[in-house]
């Protein structure tokens, strides 16, 4: 449940899905969560709390690529301030087999 103050990480590059990704962003922002958007698009970061803008011309089928590495810097300095490894993330096991 979407409620005040809860965060939502939106990523939307440019192209056929971005008008209903700011559909999806609007209505979040209008249950009061807090908005932090990845995109190209200036309208779309225009809506988040907190934008991370992307590389500009982008192609399409090479966004999602260029869209996921400010997700990975994120998701590891969030874990760095928690005082929490990213490499040994709560109820996952990595397990490296060679023969």
């Amino acid at each position: 449940v979407v409620a005040s103050g809860f965060p939502v990480i939106v990523v939307a590059p440019s192209g056929m899905v971005l008008p209903e990704l700011q559909l999806f962003i609007r209505t979040v922002h209008e249950r009061g969560a807090e908005i932090i958007v990845i995109s190209d698009d200036a309208d779309t970061l225009a809506l988040a709390r907190v934008p991370l803008r992307l590389p500009a011309d982008t192609p399409e089928w090479l966004s999602p690529i260029a869209a996921i590495i400010p997700g990975q810097l994120f998701a590891m300095h969030l874990a760095h301030s928690r005082g929490l490894s990213p490499d040994t993330p709560r109820g996952l096991k990595k397990i490296t087999e060679t023969m």
